[in-house]
């Protein structure tokens, strides 16, 4: 482990000297390609070297425990400080994904519940902008096909950073865990008899694609233009501007109708479908490499119910990383750090785990 320490050192050092030449800044999409490794590497670097004083310590520490006992409480707290700097360079010398840093789209869909489902949808849409806000995040609707009482049949958002972020800091790498079913126990606004009931909203999360990552022929596209609808089955529009775009290859189908442009709906149609090809290609990479990554947080399987809201209780919990907490109120306000946390650091614990079976 500590042989490919060192090489990354040596490639950390090289890189800070490169990005200290401005030449290397005329080239601008270089630039932020060697600035992004660097960011990988630096807290690498910084644990080693950490690491590294911390055997210093112990030295020292051991050497003057000779003559002075008092010595040998700080010989041990430098070891400790050593065994979890250890673990720590473990952790991050862990693959990361090569997504991590990128944007997302999050859409929410309801599910079974019918009106119920679509108010919690609308709920779920809430607490994620609410997220992003708070983590400084920028946030579009892309989309969206309300319910006749306030809530949303499905609704897409393009999640942004704004700017360079910290490895695993980015959209994707905390808001891939979102992914799944979404279960909610609570009385509903149409219920009148006061029964909990149990309803579920979907939600898809995928990385958002640069137009030169997938690759979409022309003669693979049915597009096809309809009139956009809102709740109740009104018209909205009295031109046909609402698009909808089939990738004949893979079936994939991906729609917009929120702007009054067709024009604006067919580009916003193709961000989203950009991103479902590209996460089709990660899912289907990934069911390849299943065997060797036995233990996952994130299936493959989207289906999969991965949390439960329950209001009467105001309890969340995760299905996956076994996290429970009772502040439900705080997490649909977006208050989502610690369940997002769970999930990273489980995520982690199970690629460790498999590594170190290689």
């Amino acid at each position: 482990m500590f042989e490919a320490v060192e090489e990354l050192l040596v490639e950390h050092a090289a890189l800070e000297e490169r990005l200290a030449d401005p030449s290397v800044h005329a080239d601008q999409a270089n630039a932020r390609k060697l600035a992004k490794r660097y960011a990988e590497l630096t807290p690498i670097t910084r644990t080693y070297r950490a690491w590294r004083q911390a055997g210093e310590d112990i030295e020292a520490a051991r050497e003057f425990a000779a003559e002075d006992p008092d010595f040998i409480a700080e010989a041990k707290a430098a070891e400790k400080r050593q065994e979890e700097l250890t673990e720590e360079l473990r952790l991050l010398l862990v693959p990361r994904d090569p997504n991590d840093d990128k944007d997302v789209i999050l859409e929410v869909k309801a599910g079974e519940g019918g009106e119920e489902s679509a108010l919690f949808a609308g709920d779920l849409l809430r607490m994620y902008l609410r997220y992003a806000e708070r983590v400084g995040w920028k946030t579009e609707i892309i989309d969206a096909n309300e319910s006749d009482l306030g809530g949303y049949k499905d609704v897409s958002v393009a999640v942004k950073t704004k700017g360079m972020t910290e490895p695993g800091q980015g959209v994707w790498a905390r808001l891939k865990y979102e992914g799944g079913v979404h279960r909610v126990q609570r009385v509903p606004a149409t219920e009148s008899q006061g029964r909990i009931h149990t309803s579920a909203a979907g939600v898809l999360v995928t990385p958002e694609a640069e137009e030169v990552e997938v690759e979409i022929h022309a003669n693979d596209l049915r597009i096809d233009v309809y009139r956009s609808s809102g709740p109740g089955g009104q018209s909205v529009n009295t031109t046909d501007s609402a698009v909808r775009i089939t990738h004949l290859p893979t079936g994939i189908v991906a729609s917009c109708q929120n702007e009054k442009s067709q024009l604006q709906n067919k580009e916003s149609a193709m961000r989203i479908l950009r991103s479902r090809l590209l996460a089709a290609a990660v899912e289907a990479a990934e069911q390849e490499a299943s065997d060797a990554r036995r233990s996952q947080v994130r299936t493959v399987d989207r289906s999969e119910r991965i949390r439960t809201y329950n209001f009467p209780e105001n309890r969340i919990s995760d299905h996956r990383t076994g996290f429970k907490a009772y502040n439900l109120d705080q997490v649909l306000d977006g208050d989502l750090a610690a369940l997002i946390q769970s999930a990273v650091d489980a995520d982690a614990a199970a690629k460790l785990a498999a590594a170190q079976e290689q």
